[in-house]
């Protein structure tokens, strides 16, 4: 009885062979690689749309985003493609790998370790590949 599976196994299994039977594709699907099919907002772009374009005295770009991060670990850092492509952006919108610790660090006061943890390594993720970028 060791081939015994949860009822949720069972169901993702499912979902994996009936992704496999649409598409053989599937079968390798990397969330990383969709995440790098979108492109990073020029810093211009993102001040304009998400910063100071509507609203003079509002908060700027990078200071939304790290918001945004704060916002993210909050809810346990669950969701990887959000958090790293958060990164990408703050780090485009002129934000420092510091700045980017410290919003992941203080969030651990309110969302925990393991939440804090788990935003730091998707962070971790996105600075390294970009010092590859920069090099």
């Amino acid at each position: 009885m060791s081939d015994a599976k949860t009822p949720f196994e069972l169901m993702m299994r499912q979902a994996q062979e009936m992704a496999k039977s649409f598409n053989p594709a599937l079968e390798s699907f990397s969330p990383k690689g969709y995440e790098k099919l979108w492109p990073t907002m020029p810093k211009d772009m993102m001040e304009f749309w998400f910063g100071r374009g509507l609203s003079k005295n509002g908060l700027d770009a990078k200071t939304r985003l790290l918001l945004t991060l704060a916002g993210l670990t909050m809810q346990g850092a669950q969701a990887d493609t959000p958090v790293r492509m958060t990164v990408r952006h703050l780090m485009e919108a002129g934000a420092t790998k510091d700045e980017i610790a410290e919003t992941i660090a203080h969030m651990s006061m309110f969302a925990g370790i393991p939440a804090m943890t788990r935003a730091m390594e998707l962070a971790r993720e996105v600075m390294e590949d970009n010092k590859d970028d920069d090099a």
